[in-house]
Order: C-alpha cells, then sequence, then structure tokens
C-alpha cells in the first residue's frame, strides 16, 4: 500500500511514524494526485501538537502530515471537469502531502506552469498564497514602508519579495546569520529579539507605514508600538493577540486564481521560492524537524519518487 508519513496522536515529534494507506479515492470535486513534492511548513506541526486553524476540522486519526503539494493527476471525481489525468498540479491537500498520493479539492488546485518544477511548485499553496494574500490585504502604495517579522522563513521570504515588487521599502526582523539572506532579498535587516524597536526606529525613524507580523507574541507586540493605524497591523501567527492590540489577522482567500498568480510571479523569476533543503519521503522527520526548530532559511520541501 502506499506510504504516508503520519501523526496517530497530538503531542510531540514522538507521536509521527510512516504507515501503509490505502490509496484514497477522489470524492466529487476532488482530484487524486502522486505528489512529487510537498512542502513544509510550521502549521504542519502545529497541527500535529494539536492547533486547530480557524474554521477548520480536526481531521481523523491517524493524520497525514503536510498542507502543499504538487503532484500528477491519476484519478477525478465525479463531476470534475477542469483536470484530467496527466495533468501536473499544485495545491492544498486535504489528506495530507507527506504521501505517496494525496487528494486536492479543485477549488484549491492550479496547474503547474511547464516552466516551474514540483519542488518549487510544492512551496506555493501555504507560504507564497499567505504572503500574497497579505501583502494585498494591506494595499500600501508604493513608497511605502513595511515592517515583516521574521522575514526569514518561507512566509516571509515571499512577502519581502512581493512587496519589493509592489514598490514597498521592506525591514525585516531575523536573526543575525540570516542578515545577507535577508539583504539579498532588498530587505534591510534588524536582529530580532529584545530591542529591535529601538533598532527599527533608527533604520526608519519616518516610522512604518504597515506591520507584516509571521512571529506573534511579544514581537508582535513590540511591532504593533510602530504603528499609528493598528489596521495596519496583521499577523499570519498570532490571531489571538493582533486582535487585542487592534489589528487582524491575514485574511485568506483560498481560491485558485492566488494560486495562479504566485505560480506565474515565481515563473517570471519575480518570486523565487528559496528552496534551502529537500528530503526524500524516508527523511520526512528530518525535514519537519529542520522547520520545527526554528532556524530554517526559506523552504524545506519533501521530495516523493515518482
Amino acid at each position: 500500500m502506499p506510504k504516508a508519513y503520519v501523526y496517530r496522536a497530538h503531542g510531540g515529534p514522538e507521536v509521527e511514524e510512516f504507515a501503509d494507506l490505502p490509496r484514497p479515492v477522489p470524492a466529487a470535486g476532488q482530484v487524486l494526485i502522486a505528489v512529487r513534492a510537498a512542502g513544509v511548513n510550521p502549521v504542519d506541526w502545529k497541527r500535529r501538537s494539536g492547533y486547530v486553524p480557524a474554521g477548520a476540522t480536526p481531521p481523523p486519526l491517524p493524520a497525514v502530515l503536510g498542507s502543499e503539494a504538487a503532484g500528477v493527476v491519476v484519478e477525478v471525481g465525479p463531476g470534475v471537469t477542469d483536470f484530467q489525468p496527466g495533468d501536473e498540479v499544485f495545491g492544498n491537500p486535504v489528506t495530507g502531502g507527506y504521501a505517496e498520493y494525496t487528494l486536492l479539492p479543485v477549488e484549491l488546485t492550479a496547474r503547474k506552469p511547464a516552466g516551474l518544477s514540483f519542488v518549487d511548485a510544492a512551496t506555493l499553496p501555504v507560504a507564497a498564497a499567505t504572503a500574497y494574500d497579505g501583502v494585498h490585504q494591506l494595499g500600501l502604495p508604493p513608497g511605502a514602508a513595511l515592517l515583516i517579522t521574521g522575514v526569514g522563513g518561507g512566509v516571509g521570504v515571499a512577502a519581502a519579495q512581493i512587496a519589493r515588487h509592489e514598490g514597498l521599502r521592506v525591514i525585516g526582523t531575523a536573526s543575525p546569520a540570516k542578515r545577507d539572506f535577508v539583504e539579498s532579498l532588498g530587505a534591510v535587516h534588524v536582529p530580532y529579539g529584545p530591542g529591535a524597536g529601538d533598532q527599527i526606529r533608527k533604520v526608519a525613524p519616518e516610522g512604518v507605514d504597515a506591520v507584516f507580523d509571521l512571529v506573534g507574541g511579544d514581537a508582535l507586540a513590540e511591532a504593533a508600538e510602530l504603528l499609528e493605524d493598528r489596521r495596519a497591523l496583521i499577523t499570519a501567527a498570532d490571531r489571538a493577540t493582533v486582535q487585542l492590540l487592534g489589528g487582524q489577522p491575514v485574511e485568506r482567500k483560498r481560491n485558485r486564481e492566488v494560486l495562479e498568480a504566485v505560480a506565474a510571479l515565481a515563473v517570471e523569476e519575480v518570486l523565487l521560492p528559496y528552496v534551502t533543503a529537500t528530503y526524500p519521503l524516508e527523511e520526512a522527520a528530518s525535514a519537519l524537524r529542520a522547520v520545527e526548530d526554528g532556524h530554517a532559511q526559506g523552504k524545506i520541501v519533501i521530495e516523493v519518487t515518482g
């Protein structure tokens, strides 16, 4: 039977394991794909730990890890006319991406452009799409200053590039070790941690026009103090805190149009995925640890042998 990497209960890494699962069968509005690559995101280990995103329903256990995948359609569900077997696609799986096969809902599935690899396509459905939604939610004019907290991770890297493409000035907080990387994105680097607010005021004495937070907690609260208008404060990391501060969570569009938009930016090389490491499915645990430990730079991707 097909192999998948699952969590059998909510908890830490100890609840993860490989499992042989029946090949999923697509229902109406779904396609079954043979996975070629799966992106690794913080939300993967958070869901394993018991986190349930707003509006989501916890999956039955054991549950396959992974929230973005790219592959080849092998079967379509009843009523599906947008795709057919053999199509190369990417999207947000409903049965987990760390697997040889998974199901994608057609509304969250897009065709993979020929000029885009499966590995790069697998970085787009969560990280790049979240970044795209957040930058456009803020709707800043060219020349405005955007602060991105946690700019060195997958969402931050994409957000910096999209913001720069929109003509924004970007300031990003990240570890000192990521300074060169952050500056390569066209952003001004500020080391995160205590006192980051003072450092941001030094590099942006005229202030910042908006904050795109990817860290939450104290970093989010400190960044909020830099804004005159808290409506320009958004987060993809800490829904509860941002609402207390007068800001709002990133409003995810979750549709095919956004997937097509970020894929077009990637093909045009406006949006570089910055995949810094790939792992075979057999090393899914190591791939997830690289992200869960908080030291990953750019994107981590699991490759599945076709």
